[in-house]
């Protein structure tokens, strides 16, 4: 029960601020969520220990959303260089090992980016792009829990998450793909039927992939939630895991078609 309120919950917050949110307060909203997710992501790399040094990595997410959210900005030199020197602050004068700075440096590309293209997304493509996005990822998650639950007999990534299955990936990709095609042409009168289909597939992959990426992560620290933020679901981070992946395909279609 308090995983299907808190399911409620986040999807009624969710939509209301897609329905309802000026572009200015959706972007700080974005840089929150962003915020919450790269302080997560951050807790996962250092797990055995305190997170040292976490609020440049967490400043640097923040900009990367900040700065991807404007549609105007295509320059993204600045955010890198910044991100270089930091990485090169905390190799050389903090001590951190190459591979744990690499990863710290990451979080604006991996959680800042998308989450600044879902932003520009609505702005690009109106509320109906963003509803049309989300509504696929949930589509997707829906199909692949119930198709593997009933015909799953082969595993997806049994090292990585034990409970995907392959059936339940091709369930997932088939329903949100034709909920693509069906519904898209109402949602962005512009876009023609196939396109979008081939765009359903896309994105459906990718999210599998950002699920997978996530459950690695987790999986090497030997954690189950990125945190227990939201009862019954775990962290930010354990919601938009998919999103992460899929927003970026979505906003570089809406770029070249709209």
């Amino acid at each position: 029960m308090t995983r299907l309120l808190s399911g409620v919950a986040l999807g009624a917050a969710t939509l209301a601020a897609i329905l309802y949110l000026p572009p200015f307060g959706l972007r700080l909203l974005a840089c929150l969520v962003a915020a919450l997710a790269a302080r997560e992501y951050i807790g996962i790399l250092h797990q055995n220990g305190r997170p040292p040094h976490i609020i440049p990595p967490l400043l640097l997410v923040v900009a990367a959303c900040w700065w991807l959210s404007d549609v105007t900005r295509g320059d993204l030199l600045v955010l890198l260089l910044l991100g270089l020197g930091w990485l090169a602050v905390e190799v050389l004068l903090l001590g951190l090992t190459v591979d744990r700075a690499a990863a710290r440096f990451l979080a604006p590309w991996y959680i800042g980016m998308p989450l600044g293209m879902l932003v520009a997304v609505q702005t690009i493509g109106g509320r109906a792009a963003t509803l049309l996005l989300v509504a696929a990822i949930v589509v997707s998650d829906t199909a692949q829990f119930y198709t593997g639950r009933l015909f799953g007999r082969r595993p997806l990534a049994p090292t990585i998450s034990p409970k995907k299955t392959i059936e339940g990936a091709m369930g997932g990709i088939v329903f949100a793909t034709i909920f693509v095609a069906l519904v898209g042409p109402h949602l962005l009168p512009a876009a023609g039927r196939v396109p979008l289909a081939l765009l359903g597939v896309v994105i459906v992959v990718l999210g599998i992939c950002g699920d997978l990426f996530e459950s690695r992560l987790k999986r090497i620290a030997g954690l189950k939630d990125s945190s227990a933020l939201i009862p019954g679901h775990g962290g930010i981070l354990d919601r938009i895991d998919a999103l992460l992946f899929a927003t970026p395909a979505f906003y570089l279609y809406l770029q070249a078609w709209t």
